[in-house]
């Protein structure tokens, strides 16, 4: 899986790798999954299971009813229905139950 609270995520680093995270909010703030896209396309073991890590929970808690969102620098928050690797960052915001 990714490095939780990596500070590079979510950007280009030394060596211009880009690194993507998802982020999912929760009571305890929010719980973080990164991946190095470069590692990724070269097969590395440890990117393809946060990617599929990132997936499922993708997966799973826009089946509880999140939002998701794409976040791109100086960009305007996009929301987005499928999973793309590609993003810097995703964020998950669960549904809000009123009462």
């Amino acid at each position: 899986m990714g490095i939780p609270g990596n500070p590079a995520a979510g950007s280009d680093y030394e060596g211009g790798t880009t690194v993507g995270m998802l982020r999912v909010m929760s009571r305890r703030g929010d719980d973080r999954v990164t991946w190095d896209e470069q590692k990724l396309q070269e097969g590395d073991p440890e990117a393809t299971a946060a990617i599929r890590e990132a997936e499922r929970i993708f997966a799973q808690e826009r089946a509880k009813g999140a939002s998701a969102f794409r976040l791109d620098p100086g960009k305007p928050a996009q929301r987005i229905e499928d999973f793309d690797q590609t993003a810097e960052q995703i964020v998950l915001v669960p549904r809000v139950v009123g009462g």
